[in-house]
C-alpha cells in the first residue's frame, strides 16, 4: 500500500509564512486569487516545515510521461510499451519507462520517483490496479493530487482515472465457440491467479459459456489456476490432460507455449490429440511449432486511446469515462483442429 502523505498543518504554515489559513488553503488547493509573492512564501513555509509538497503544486517539465509496465519477458508488454512510447513521442512527450521485474522496484516506488521528476502524467499497464488484493488508495491519492492517470487492463471501482481493457468475456466466448465448432466437448481453461481482474472476468465468462453450451461439464474440474509463465502453462496442461480435456484455452500465449512443450513431453500431439488457444497474439506466435491459435488484443488501438486519454487530462479536459472495453479478435492457426473423436470418425468413414 502506498504511504499516506502527511497532512499539511494549515495553522503552522500560516504562522511561518505570516498569512491567513485561508490563504494557505488556496495555495495548497491551487486556487486563484493569491499573488505570486504570497504563493512563493507559502510554498517556502511548507518546505521549511518539512511537509511534502502536493503533486499538483510540483513543477512539471510538461514533456515527461511515466509509463509503468510489468516485466518484459512476456512479449505483450514490450508491444504495449513500444506503441505507447511511439504515440507519446509523436505528440512531443518523452516517455519514462519503468519495468516491474520480480524482486525489483515496486510500482509505488516508481510513482514517487516519477512525481519527483515532475512528470505530466502516468500510464500504467497491468499494474497493481489489476490485483484485487491491492488497495486502490494509491490511485485515489494520485488523482486527488491532480495527476493525470490512465490504467490499462483491470478496472477498479472508486478511482477517477481513465480505464482501458480488452473484453475478456468476448475473448473467452470466441475461444469456446471455436473449439465447440471443431467438435470439442471437454474444454478447459488455464489461467493465472484468481485475484487478478482479467482472470476473474475470464473465469466468469467461461462458467457462463459452459452452462449455456456444455451443461454436462463441471466448471470447477475444467478450470485451473497456475502462473502466467511457461512453467505455469505446462503444469496446467498436465492437470487438464489428466481430466480428459481435448481443448484448452490459456490466459496468455506464454502459458500456451508451456502447454505445447509439456504435451510433447507426454507424447501428446498438437493439434491431433489436443487443441490449444492462447491469449495476446504476441510477437512471433505465428511462427511457433505449430503456429498458435490465439486471441489478439488490440494493442495498437488501446495504446492510441491511452495516449489520447492522458493528453486530454494534461490539457485540462476530462477523459474520465466508464471503462472503455476493446473487442479482441480470434486468430486461427495450426494449434487447433477437429476433436480427436471426430478425426477418428472421419478417417473410418473414408
Amino acid at each position: 500500500m502506498a504511504d499516506k502523505p502527511v497532512r499539511i498543518g494549515l495553522a503552522q504554515v500560516a504562522a511561518q509564512a505570516e498569512v491567513s489559513e485561508a490563504t494557505v488553503s488556496r495555495v495548497v488547493n491551487n486556487k486563484p486569487g493569491v499573488s505570486e509573492s504570497t504563493r512563493a512564501a507559502v510554498l517556502t513555509a511548507i518546505d521549511v516545515l518539512g511537509y511534502e509538497l502536493p503533486a499538483r503544486l510540483r513543477p512539471r517539465t510538461g514533456s515527461l510521461v511515466g509509463l509503468i509496465v510489468p516485466e518484459l519477458t512476456n512479449p505483450i508488454f514490450p508491444a504495449f510499451a513500444q506503441t505507447i512510447e511511439t504515440g507519446l513521442a509523436m505528440r512531443g512527450f518523452t516517455p519514462v519507462l519503468c519495468t516491474q521485474t520480480p524482486g525489483g522496484l515496486h510500482e509505488d516506488v516508481y510513482v514517487r520517483m516519477l512525481l519527483d521528476r515532475g512528470v505530466a502524467g502516468i500510464i500504467c499497464v497491468s499494474g497493481q490496479h489489476a490485483d484485487t488484493a491491492e488497495s486502490v488508495e494509491r490511485y485515489v491519492s494520485l488523482t486527488n493530487q491532480g495527476v493525470p492517470l490512465v490504467l490499462v487492463n483491470g478496472h477498479r471501482d472508486g478511482v477517477r482515472a481513465a480505464f482501458l481493457s480488452t473484453d475478456d468475456q468476448a475473448a473467452v466466448e470466441l475461444s469456446v465457440r471455436h473449439l465447440i465448432e471443431l467438435g470439442h466437448r471437454r474444454i478447459g481453461l488455464a489461467t493465472g491467479q484468481e485475484k487478478y481482474v482479467p482472470v476473474r472476468e475470464k473465469v466468469t465468462a467461461f462458467r457462463a459459456m459452459l452452462a449455456a453450451e456444455l451443461p454436462g461439464l463441471d466448471p470447477d474440474e475444467m478450470i485451473v489456476h497456475t502462473l502466467f509463465t511457461v512453467e505455469g502453462g505446462g503444469q496446467a496442461a498436465r492437470m487438464l490432460l489428466d481430466r480428459g480435456v481435448t481443448g484448452i484455452i490459456f490466459g496468455s500465449d506464454i502459458m500456451a507455449l508451456g502447454a505445447i512443450r509439456q504435451a510433447g513431453r507426454m507424447g501428446v500431439s498438437i493439434p491431433r490429440d489436443l487443441s490449444v488457444v492462447g491469449f495476446d497474439d504476441s510477437l512471433l506466435m505465428g511462427f511457433t511449432d505449430p503456429p498458435l491459435t490465439t486471441i489478439r488484443q488490440s494493442v495498437q488501438e488501446i495504446s492510441e486511446v491511452a495516449v489520447q486519454a492522458l493528453l486530454e487530462q494534461i490539457n485540462g479536459g476530462s477523459s474520465i469515462h466508464p471503462e472503455l472495453v476493446f473487442r479482441p479478435e480470434l486468430v486461427v492457426r495450426g494449434s487447433t483442429a477437429r476433436a480427436p473423436k471426430l478425426v477418428t470418425e472421419v478417417a473410418t468413414t473414408a
